[in-house]
């Protein structure tokens, strides 16, 4: 969420950065409810005071006047109803400022969409094949680890089961990652609710602006987790955190919950994109001068799965009109994909400042004694599945159908090939 006063002292400011991530949002219907709130106020305080001294002139006199005594009634009157107007201009003022994106950094890349994001680096060599390479969806039926038909019968479009050999090496690379990050990359690991409260998703930045994207039981008005990042943003909603707290490093995984809305016939072949899938979520709360330097740590830290898997991938930097709506600055890395002939996004890091820690109210005390600040904060995933499985599948396949482990993943598969 940006400050109010931030964006009433830096309207062009403001309206320059949101047009470079191709948002055109209300300003002036903001700034103008800012003003009319800001003189409701006034009014109220005004009358409050005036009432507060017929309230001590009564006090000094036996004999109460009517006419002061009418006064005093019509203040009240007036104070309560000049309140309503207050809390329905704030209402409506939060409303619009929950749904303004946050901005971007400024060594943000400008650009239009994702076909402007710069490619920072890559690592690893593409394999050659002696053979042509099968995308997942053949290799997964063939060797008897993803069944698509089930899926469906379950659940429907967009659903599939992994069973056997597939169910376990899922799981393994779950495990892998979560103990990367934890005993090499200092991350504590979280297990929290896959169901959070409205006020995590508006905290998180989820709501209002996405809510068709989500899964909501009315009923309890739970809302199921679209990343990790939702609890983990909320773990300290409300809180200010100690001197010496900072920097917290979490790690969590969750099964993730989306209504993936695709136009007909785009990445439906496969699991490359459902409405349910599993991912490792990194998260951190950090001090606003560390951030910047803290992003590049978790880029690196996501990196190392790869390095690991030994699958080939490459980084982006994206551009201003491609930044996620809390992020004022993101990384996003991409794994290839020999079958599928593609560069898969496994993992996406992002610095999203005190945007969050704004809506969730997230503050912590520089040191004893001192006025608390909003943390910065930030996530990325460590990485997301089903891509890795996919790139793992395609990139370890053998000419006679089976699929070579990674060294890394065999502690963690007990098996080195399935076939």
């Amino acid at each position: 969420m940006l400050s109010i006063q931030f964006l009433r002292e830096n309207p062009d400011l403001v309206r320059q950065a949101l047009k470079k991530r191709q948002f055109s949002e209300p300003i002036d219907d903001i700034l103008a409810l800012d003003e009319r709130r800001r003189s409701l106020l006034a009014e109220v305080e005004a009358l409050k005071a005036r009432r507060n001294e017929v309230s001590r002139e009564l006090g000094k006199m036996e004999e109460k006047p009517p006419k002061l005594i009418e006064e005093m009634r019509q203040i009240g009157g007036r104070i309560k109803a000049l309140d309503e107007k207050v809390r329905a201009v704030e209402d409506e003022l939060n409303d619009l400022l929950l749904r303004l994106p946050n901005i971007p950094h400024p060594s943000v890349p400008l650009g239009k969409d994702e076909s402007d994001n710069r490619v920072v680096r890559s690592w690893g060599e593409v394999r050659k094949f002696d053979f042509k390479p099968r995308p997942h969806w053949e290799l997964g039926e063939a060797l008897g680890i993803i069944d698509f038909e089930r899926g469906v019968k379950l659940s429907g479009t967009r659903f599939y089961v992994l069973r056997a050999l597939g169910a376990h090496l899922q799981r393994a690379l779950i495990s892998f990652m979560l103990d990367l990050h934890i005993r090499e990359h200092g991350y504590t690991e979280m297990y929290p609710p896959f169901m959070v409260k409205r006020e995590c998703m508006v905290g998180s930045g989820n709501l209002p602006k996405f809510a068709d994207n989500l899964y909501h039981d009315e009923e309890d008005d739970f809302w199921f987790v679209p990343t990790a990042e939702v609890p983990l943003t909320n773990l300290h909603r409300d809180e200010i955190l100690p001197p010496g707290t900072l920097p917290l490093y979490y790690v969590a995984y969750t099964p993730c919950f989306r209504r993936e809305k695709m136009s007909a016939g785009k990445d439906t072949r496969g699991i490359k994109r459902g409405h349910q899938f599993d991912k490792v979520e990194l998260y951190k709360f950090v001090a606003p001068e560390n951030s910047d330097e803290e992003l590049e740590k978790m880029v690196d830290n996501a990196e190392e799965v790869c390095r690991r898997l030994g699958i080939p991938y490459r980084v982006l930097e994206l551009c201003s009109g491609d930044l996620g709506f809390a992020s004022t600055k993101s990384y996003d890395i991409e794994m290839w994909a020999p079958g599928c002939g593609e560069w898969l996004e496994v993992s996406s890091c992002s610095n999203c400042g005190d945007f969050q820690a704004r809506r969730a109210n997230i503050r912590f005390r520089p040191q004893s004694g001192a006025k608390p600040q909003f943390v910065h904060t930030l996530n990325g995933s460590g990485l997301a599945l089903p891509r890795v499985l996919i790139s793992l599948l395609e990139s370890y396949q053998q000419g006679d159908g089976s699929v070579i482990m990674p060294e890394a993943l065999r502690p963690y598969t007990g098996f080195e090939v399935i076939k």
